[in-house]
């Protein structure tokens, strides 16, 4: 099935009232801005490749994608391999090295290193009923863990406290651009009108590749991905998802594949994804990871107060979470967390029930049931899951 998004824009002038246009734009019109022109993905035809995917291969051959995180702690590389059996679970597969000089990981006079396969999900691009996608993380020569491995460290902290059952729920917000960096459906030379109609908005002229984000649910939802639903965000071209709830180490890894399968998917449409917080300057919505967390005693009746107390160990350790929640240290949350937009200041720890202004919220229908979960709203949209989830656990949980 051929992905086209550009089929989706006709090249001609729209007509509509003054009043209509002077809503939707402020100072170019939507009609003249030429969407994708420049992309080479649209320019392929699709359907060819269903050739080669009609043809059979041998029942007993798996393609297997691992996945990996590279040396800037935000993207996503990854290499395909063909097994000579279906695996039957995560221990039956190999590891495998590659050039970690090429991915910012190690130097080219001793580059080998190691992917180490840790969760295996259904593949929604393979043809084989038995394609899989391998979820990696990576080690050195020596066989420790790279800088750009976080996941270790979650792994470790997670295995001290499965008696309090940690789960993690993510939101997911992204941007999508055409390929010059311009916001999807922004005209060339201006603006749309100011924020307020696209929020879980429904219209043509609100929202913009909606077929591309019900693509990624069911690609998700095929791949065993705890896929929760999907909405329209505040800035036009901005979207969101989430994942989970899901036990200890699971969330961290299902976001990291979702990331990938959007990006593959928006490929097929030729439009490019951002996880940037701040892909817009002013008075635009940043994007952010808001993690939802809880724990056994926070899901029992009078669970508020153990809410409370995590609250409380928050509060203390500002600094360090601010420098684990996005790849640059804090740099990124920086141009985010300002304190208006729906945020918080990035200097000073705030909480409050149903509050969207403050460091950690506590949702309304928790705060009447006294019991439930928190909300971290720190956490950048580029984020590391499994840095960001490992620093609550320690905070929380460990008392670090």
């Amino acid at each position: 099935m051929a992905f086209r998004v550009a089929g989706l824009f006709l090249k001609k002038e729209l007509v509509a009232p003054a009043t209509q246009q002077l809503r939707f734009l402020r100072t170019s019109r939507i009609a003249n801005a030429q969407f994708l022109v420049n992309s080479p993905n649209t320019v392929l035809d699709k359907s060819i490749l269903q050739r080669y995917r009609n043809l059979e291969t041998p029942a007993n051959r798996v393609q297997a994608t691992y996945l990996w995180i590279d040396g800037t702690g935000e993207n996503i590389r990854l290499k395909d391999r063909v097994l000579d059996k279906v695996p039957s679970s995560v221990e039956d597969l190999p590891d495998w090295q590659y050039d970690g000089s090429s991915t910012y990981q190690a130097h080219g006079e001793n580059s080998d290193t190691t992917l180490k396969p840790r969760a295996v999900y259904r593949d929604p691009f393979k043809p084989g009923k038995n394609d899989i996608i391998v979820m990696c993380d990576t080690y050195n020569a020596d066989g420790k863990p790279t800088p750009s491995n976080k996941r270790a460290a979650f792994q470790d902290a997670v295995n001290k406290v499965t008696d309090q059952e940690p789960w993690f729920g993510i939101e997911q917000e992204y941007t999508l651009l055409d390929v010059d960096g311009r916001p999807f459906g922004w005209p060339d030379n201006g603006f749309p009108a100011p924020q307020g109609p696209y929020y879980c908005g429904v219209g043509a002229d609100r929202v913009y590749a909606r077929d591309l984000v019900e693509a990624h649910a069911i690609a998700c939802l095929y791949a065993g991905i705890d896929f929760a639903g999907t909405n329209a965000e505040v800035m036009p071209a901005q979207w969101e998802y989430q994942v989970g709830p899901s036990n200890g180490m699971k969330a961290g890894d299902d976001l990291w594949v979702s990331r990938y399968i959007l990006q593959r998917i928006a490929e097929e449409y030729g439009v490019v994804v951002t996880f940037d917080p701040k892909p817009m300057e002013g008075q635009w919505n940043g994007a952010g990871a808001h993690t939802n967390f809880s724990t056994k005693a926070m899901r029992a009746n009078g669970g508020m107060k153990a809410i409370e107390e995590a609250i409380e160990k928050l509060s203390k350790h500002h600094q360090r979470h601010i420098k684990a929640y996005d790849p640059k240290e804090g740099k990124d949350n920086e141009r985010r967390l300002v304190g208006r937009l729906e945020t918080s200041s990035i200097d000073k720890f705030s909480w409050g029930v149903a509050n969207r202004a403050v460091s950690v919220r506590v949702p309304r229908g928790v705060a009447t049931a006294g019991k439930g979960y928190l909300e971290d709203r720190r956490p950048s949209s580029n984020c590391d899951p499994y840095a960001v989830c490992g620093a609550i656990v320690r905070t929380c949980l460990l008392n670090e």
